[in-house]
């Protein structure tokens, strides 16, 4: 019985949604942990590409540390142009949009991607931070795609 609500946890925790496309993965201990890097395109702007990586714990890890439900909040995103930026109908306030969530844990614990538009610095900024309701958000990080002169302007109009 514990080894089936494993399997359906686990399974819950790994799908990222039809907005990411794993591209890599690599063991990175003799536990049976793993980095997974995904793809990420934002369903608002097209002309980015974000690749996501993330900590995803092995059967071992879980058992030797008694904790099956979660995974570490550990993650990193790199943005970069993949062709022309249309921010035709993209929020531009100070807040952003979350632009992708995947569960960390059963209950409670996200990894989620919020674009912030920076018009005055020419630039489009991706946060990858944790939302755990009890630690908050401590772990970040910021990826930034420049904007040439034509795409600011046509976002302000």
């Amino acid at each position: 019985m514990k080894a089936m609500i494993v399997i359906i946890s686990l399974g819950a925790m790994s799908g990222c949604g039809d907005k990411s496309k794993e591209v890599g993965e690599f063991k990175n201990d003799w536990l049976g942990n793993e980095i997974k890097i995904e793809a990420l395109k934002d369903p608002k702007v097209t002309g980015i590409v974000c690749h996501f990586t993330h900590f995803d714990r092995g059967v071992w890890d879980r058992i030797g540390k008694g904790n099956w439900f979660e995974d570490p909040s550990n993650a990193s995103i790199d943005c970069q142009r993949s062709g022309p930026i249309d921010l035709a109908g993209v929020k531009l306030s100070k807040s952003g949009e979350e632009v992708f969530s995947q569960k960390q844990s059963l209950f409670f614990k996200n990894v989620a991607v919020r674009r912030v538009v920076d018009l005055e610095n020419r630039a489009v900024l991706y946060v990858v931070y944790s939302r755990k309701v009890v630690d908050g958000s401590a772990k970040m990080n910021l990826s930034t795609v420049p904007l040439t002169d034509e795409e600011v302007a046509t976002a302000q109009n």
